[in-house]
C-alpha cells in the first residue's frame, strides 16, 4: 500500500529562529533520514504562513511572537530540509491544521488506499492539529505519527499531544 508523508512545517522560525527550541533542532537529522526514506511524489510539506498583520489577528493576540511571516527568513522551509522535498507539494496554511490538505487527501482516498505518516513541528499545535483533522476527514485511513520526528513547544506539551493523538486513534511510533 502506498505511504504518504506529511512533513509539519519545517521552518526556520519553529527550528532555531523566534519559536526555536533545542527539542526542534534535535530532530532535524531524524526528520532528513525519514524524508529520504520516501519516494520524492510520496512527500507532502505544510509551511505555516503569516502575514504582516499577524499581531492584530487572534492567533496573534495569543501567540504574540511574530513569526513565519511571507517573504522572511524565518518563514522559509530549512535549507538542508527544502533541498529535499524538490518533488513534494507544499501547502501554505494561516492556521494550525490545514483544510486544503485534508480535502485534498479526502479526494485521493476516494480513489486509492494509502497511509499517511506525519512528521514536524510542533507537536501540540500544528501536528496534532493536522493529524486530527485527516483523521476526522478520513476515519479509515492509518495515520502513524514518528514522535522521534516531532517536537512540542516544551517536551511535557509534545507527550500530552502525543496522549491526544492516541486516544483519537492515531498511531503514535518511537513515543
Amino acid at each position: 500500500m502506498r505511504k504518504i508523508l506529511i512533513v509539519v512545517d519545517m521552518q526556520n522560525d519553529f527550528i532555531d529562529a523566534a519559536l526555536g527550541t533545542k527539542e526542534a533542532e534535535a530532530i532535524v537529522e531524524a526528520v532528513k533520514d525519514k524524508i529520504r526514506s520516501y519516494r520524492p511524489e510520496d512527500v507532502i510539506a505544510t509551511m505555516d504562513t503569516h502575514e504582516k498583520d499577524y499581531m492584530q489577528t487572534q492567533e496573534g493576540e495569543n501567540l504574540p511572537v511574530e513569526h513565519c511571516i511571507r517573504g522572511t527568513e524565518g518563514w522559509k522551509i530549512r535549507p538542508d530540509i527544502a533541498e529535499l522535498l524538490t518533488g513534494a507539494k507544499i501547502y501554505e496554511k494561516p492556521t494550525f491544521g490545514s483544510t486544503a490538505l485534508a480535502e485534498d487527501l479526502k479526494a485521493l482516498a476516494e480513489k486509492e488506499d494509502f497511509e499517511l505518516e506525519i512528521i514536524g513541528l510542533c507537536t501540540d499545535i500544528c501536528v496534532v492539529s493536522n493529524a486530527l483533522l485527516l483523521k476526522a476527514n478520513m476515519p479509515e485511513v492509518r495515520i502513524t505519527v514518528d514522535a522521534a520526528c516531532c517536537a512540542g513547544v516544551t517536551p511535557e506539551s509534545h507527550q500530552a499531544a502525543l496522549a491526544t493523538m492516541r486516544a483519537c486513534q492515531v498511531h503514535v511510533i518511537n513515543g
